[in-house]
């Protein structure tokens, strides 16, 4: 039921919107421009989403499979087995999904996307090999695509890379305030969905693992925090694609020695990347061509306005109205967020307070609802529950908290 209320609300306020940009601002133009941005993003869904994604999810997939059959993904469950055992109780202790997803999340944490991705699709797939009702999502699922959503990621290279393009003095000036507000969504997300799964967080294991988790994270940033952006730059690249070859050469090591039929193995895994590829193509067709449409009909810049209009009323400093637009857009579209991130640098500069701050907007969270199309569709589930209020939630965290840090490094 939540994701036809979604996809109905998104093409009904963006005909109402439409029809008011139309009737009110004389826009002759924007019923083209609904049409133009339907047929874009179905095209973009499959041709530069699903289908380039075949290949890498096809290789990983094949990789995970030489994992499992070595007992590699068994190894890594059993280590941090106290803790999901606790934070996902549904799930047997012994199975091999918890590897699955701690590879998910440590390839989202190194922020290498390409692998995260079909890491997290096979934990999805064992995740609903266990689910007793196929349609619904189970506890265990919401509980992981929350974390995956909002998982905070160390280095955001991309969005450092983006700041030097456009002249900033310091790229890497926005790492810590990314990290906080990421690292607050991620708690955020964990709570709510802890609060409806009546998991208690004080547990001594699990309490001992957040204290544990939150004291590696402030290490981490105490470290970067003392490097130039050259340094981040190198050593964070040579850390994170270092440690991902090193984990596919050792289930390569691991299946050699244990004399298992390594490239069948491989073959048969790779399968099911191919698979999992098509599947998902009518879900993220139809999801991206609803944000689509929401987006171009202008909702977004008429809710910009209207929040800039009541936070003059209340006397406060309006800077942060300015890059609202990355904010709001980034729980529908990661490209279109990106684009206003960019476009916000172009317009106010790199430096400037409003463009660090739609950078560290960009960095706070993933994008839930592009996440949702994606897992959930992989895997056919259609009743998705609370999901998506426990993304919004946490990503309202990572807003709230990436305003506050940046008034505080940068205002």
């Amino acid at each position: 039921m939540a994701l036809n209320w979604i996809w109905f609300l998104f093409f009904g306020i963006a005909f109402v919107v439409a029809i008011i940009q139309f009737l009110f601002f004389g826009n002759a133009e924007i019923f083209k421009i609904l049409v133009d941005g339907m047929f874009d993003s179905a095209e973009m869904a499959v041709m530069k989403i699903a289908l380039p994604l075949a290949g890498v999810m096809t290789f990983f997939m094949g990789i995970l499979q030489i994992g499992e059959k070595a007992g590699a993904i068994q190894f890594l469950a059993k280590r941090i087995r106290p803790f999901f055992t606790r934070l996902f109780p549904e799930i047997p202790a012994d199975h091999p999904v918890h590897g699955q997803m701690i590879m998910n999340f440590s390839a989202n944490l190194l922020g290498l996307d390409n692998a995260a991705t079909p890491f997290g699709l096979k934990a999805m797939q064992g995740l609903q090999d266990i689910n007793p009702t196929k349609e619904t999502a189970s506890n265990a699922q919401i509980m992981f695509l929350t974390l995956h959503s909002a998982g905070p990621v160390l280095i955001p290279l991309s969005i450092m890379a983006q700041r030097a393009i456009y002249g900033a003095q310091d790229a890497s000036d926005v790492f810590i305030p990314c990290l906080m507000a990421t690292y607050a969504a991620t708690l955020v997300g964990l709570m709510f969905v802890a609060f409806k799964q009546k998991i208690n967080l004080l547990e001594p294991i699990l309490f001992s693992w957040l204290v544990g988790l939150t004291l590696f994270f402030g290490g981490i940033l105490a470290y970067f925090s003392s490097l130039s952006k050259e340094q981040i730059e190198i050593q964070s690249k040579i850390f994170s694609n270092g440690l991902l070859f090193s984990l596919i050469l050792s289930f390569i090591v691991a299946a050699f020695w244990k004399k298992i039929d390594i490239f069948s193995t491989f073959v048969e895994g790779a399968k099911g990347g191919f698979e999992t590829s098509v599947k998902i193509i009518p879900y993220l067709v139809g999801m991206l061509v609803a944000i689509s449409c929401l987006r171009n009909s202008g909702t977004l810049d008429f809710i910009v306005e209207g929040m800039k209009w009541m936070v003059n009323q209340s006397g406060l400093d309006t800077r942060f109205i300015d890059a609202m637009p990355t904010a709001l857009l980034h729980p529908v579209s990661g490209s279109g967020s990106r684009a206003m991130m960019i476009d916000t640098m172009k317009t106010f500069g790199a430096d400037s307070f409003v463009g660090r701050l739609a950078c560290v907007f960009q960095g706070s969270a993933e994008t839930i609802l592009y996440v949702i199309a994606l897992y959930f569709g992989s895997v056919q589930v259609k009743n998705i529950r609370y999901t998506l209020w426990a993304g919004l939630t946490a990503d309202l965290a990572g807003i709230i908290t990436a305003i506050f840090v940046s008034y505080l490094f940068f205002g």
